[in-house]
């Protein structure tokens, strides 16, 4: 496949799963001869610009997305911001329009930015969630979120189909929808056998405050043991720190290359329960112990399901203590038989 159609890729600055999630799909849009050109804003925008400093990039308006300090209200605060995610939308909608213009575009991948689409050229929407979690209300949001699916030409869904997807729920919906496309587990990762250097690996992710809660949560239970701890507090910055006070070497982020090293590196790792995370977990096959984001129906959906199908065990951020690592023996730890996406196929949309 050769030319030199250019395709938007357009994340979702809500933690970095969207933006991490992303990089493989450009890195085959490159492979396979496209020109990808990259829009989001916030951590997410800056992420994939440090992943591929050579392609063009766009600032989007931002959704302005911020967890509660008590994640019972996590629903609550986000129903207040919907004036202002509609109107965020509506504007991103109205620059895609120039955009499409300006940089003469084959294609488009929202990876759940709403308003990321365009009538006149193939538009993909990636999301794993045709059900839309939100406790007594799942019914509206998955409806609304299936109205938006329906204006894209395909929703690519990261994960396999039928009982043994990782997604469960989330990524199959009651409704049969004829642009869904179940394209496979996605990560930028691989698995490599490699000596083990930390006994545990802790990642954090996600919109604060709830991330700066559980790093400081984390650092306390980890004081508690003299094992080695390699501790990324995902904070996206122009330079990248290291401290290491005894057994614990701080990061604020890694790149990919870095992550992956570290992750094949490490006997377990503990995160929150992210779907991007699980596939990455997964894709290399490690033994983890999840912490869901308080509030987020979606991870501690998932966080169970690990648990229910003897993946991984979890807890809650409030009850958490280092003794609860224990379980983690006897569970089986993640991974997946997964077949490689098959990007040619995908692709032959923007080629039309």
């Amino acid at each position: 496949m050769t030319n030199t159609k250019n395709i938007l890729v357009a994340p979702l600055n809500w933690g970095l799963g969207h933006a991490t999630r992303c990089i493989p799909i450009i890195n085959a849009l490159l492979n396979n001869g496209f020109t990808p050109i990259l829009a989001s804003d916030g951590d997410a925008l800056v992420l994939l610009q440090k992943e591929f400093p050579d392609l063009k990039s766009f600032q989007l308006p931002s959704y302005n997305v911020k967890y509660s300090k008590d994640g019972r209200f996590f629903k609550w605060k986000i129903l207040r911001n919907i004036p202002y995610l509609i109107t965020a939308v509506l504007k991103e909608h109205q620059q895609i329009k120039s955009l499409v213009v300006k940089l003469n575009l084959s294609g488009i991948i929202s990876d759940n930015r709403l308003g990321v689409y365009h009538n006149t050229i193939p538009s993909v929407y990636l999301s794993h969630q045709l059900t839309v979690l939100s406790g007594n209300s799942t019914w509206l949001t998955s409806k609304l979120h299936l109205k938006t699916i329906a204006k894209f030409n395909e929703c690519w869904v990261p994960d396999i189909s039928g009982n043994t997807s990782f997604s469960g729920k989330l990524g199959h919906s009651k409704k049969h929808l004829d642009n869904v496309k179940h394209i496979g587990i996605l990560s930028r990762f691989k698995k490599t056998d490699l000596a083990k250097t930390y006994d545990y690996l802790v990642i954090l992710s996600g919109p604060e405050p709830q991330r700066s809660f559980l790093e400081t949560k984390l650092l306390n239970e980890f004081r508690k043991t003299t094992k080695s701890v390699l501790f990324i507090r995902g904070k996206i910055s122009t330079k990248q720190h290291v401290k290491t006070t005894k057994n614990i070497t701080v990061y604020n982020f890694m790149t990919s290359l870095q992550l992956e090293d570290a992750i094949n590196r490490s006997t377990m790792v503990i995160s929150r329960s992210g779907y991007t995370t699980i596939m990455d977990l997964a894709t290399i096959g490690k033994k983890a112990f999840f912490i869901p984001t308080p509030g987020q129906y979606e991870q501690l959906y998932l966080a169970e399901r690990m648990n229910d199908l003897q993946y991984a065990p979890y807890a809650l951020q409030e009850h958490f203590s280092f003794n609860d690592l224990e379980k983690v023996k006897n569970y089986k730890g993640l991974y997946t038989s997964k077949k490689t996406t098959n990007f040619n196929n995908l692709f032959e949309l923007f080629l039309n």
